[in-house]
């Protein structure tokens, strides 16, 4: 199994690879950092799976889920997010497993070895993530049904009052795209201001 590894801080990633160099099925054909680095490699190397941190310096590892998913590559998700939104995101994108950073490096290579043999890989702790995530969704929806999946992200942490630089920096988006769903939102809600949206989604809770 022809395997690309995206992740951007060196350290760990080397020991992923060094992890991954033992294993007699998987070969990686290539390593990126970046998200334009993953989106060449998945041209450029053939990739059959694709183990991706959510977290890029220069884009969000959703997107690279989303790409690699729609050219028939197996997706793996390893990150520090225990965000359940994020997880949800990640499998609506076509992850097939979702691991923690925490796990040990053989249950690392134990999950890419198992999404590679076509399962799917939840942990119990990822299970419940995204059991209260949906749970928590589908309130947010009967709250504001107007609202797409996204825009409820965005409103739930500006009712926690954060700037669009902090939910950016939450939901892996640019500022720009955080700025026009808030706008959406305001347009939708029919109310002027980020701080009567956010009394709103308080007041609903």
């Amino acid at each position: 199994m022809r395997v690309l590894v995206v992740e951007d801080h060196p350290i760990f990633r080397d020991g992923l690879l060094a992890a991954l160099a033992s294993a007699e099925d998987l070969q990686v054909v290539a390593a990126a950092g970046t998200a334009v680095e993953a989106m060449a490699a998945l041209d450029a190397a053939d990739p059959e799976l694709a183990l991706v941190d959510l977290a890029l310096p220069d884009g969000a590892g959703i997107d690279v889920i989303r790409e690699a998913t729609a050219r028939g590559v197996r997706v793996l998700v390893l990150t520090m997010s225990t965000e359940p939104t994020q997880l949800v995101h990640a499998i609506r994108a076509g992850a097939r497993g979702y691991v923690v950073k925490g796990a040990g490096k053989r249950d690392i290579v134990a999950a890419i070895e198992a999404v590679a043999a076509g399962d799917a890989v939840f942990g119990a702790e990822v299970a419940n993530l995204a059991l209260a995530a949906v749970t928590h969704q589908d309130a947010r929806t009967a709250a504001f049904p107007t609202l797409t999946q996204r825009e409820h992200d965005v409103l739930e942490l500006l009712a926690l009052g954060l700037p669009n630089a902090g939910i950016a920096t939450r939901l892996f988006l640019s500022e720009k795209t955080v700025r026009n769903h808030v706008s959406s939102i305001l347009a939708k809600l029919g109310v002027e201001t980020r701080h009567e949206a956010a009394e709103m989604a308080r007041l609903r809770r």
